[in-house]
């Protein structure tokens, strides 16, 4: 299989395989006009597979949105063909509007412009807290 370098955009790399289309949908990146690679499965020495996604003309995306489903991964930076910058990714302290509370009592549930806070408590098991009524959420593995 070959798939070409791109000129400018970004390469999320060692990404836990499997979690590449989680990736790409918490990104809300228009497929339709952006070209991506999306590469499942792919080998790699350290993990065993890993998945990786490639976005032509892209930079600015979510890093907390990263962070929040695979803090190991690595986000390149490509500009002229070359890797400018890598990004090594952490486990957001606060996210909003990516997490949705599931407490039907919960405020974010009855107002519709209301934001859609968490608060991370558990750094390990990626597990964050509602900030209106407490509603635990954990992102590892449970999206």
């Amino acid at each position: 299989m070959l798939v070409n370098s791109i000129e400018k955009g970004i390469v999320i790399d060692h990404i836990t395989a499997g979690l590449g289309a989680k990736i790409l949908e918490y990104l809300d990146i228009d497929l339709a006009n952006n070209t991506v690679a999306f590469i499942m499965n792919a080998s790699s020495k350290k993990h065993g597979k890993k998945d990786i996604v490639k976005i032509q003309n892209v930079i600015d995306v979510n890093l907390d949105v990263l962070g929040l489903i695979e803090p190991n991964a690595t986000v390149n930076i490509i500009e002229n063909g070359q890797i400018i910058k890598k990004i090594e990714l952490q486990v957001p302290e606060r996210v909003t509007n990516v997490i949705k509370c599931k407490n039907p009592r919960c405020v974010t549930s009855v107002e519709i412009n209301a934001p859609h806070i968490f608060h991370l408590i558990d750094a390990e098991n990626r597990e964050y807290r509602c900030e209106y009524c407490d509603e635990i959420v954990c992102m590892k593995g449970d999206y």
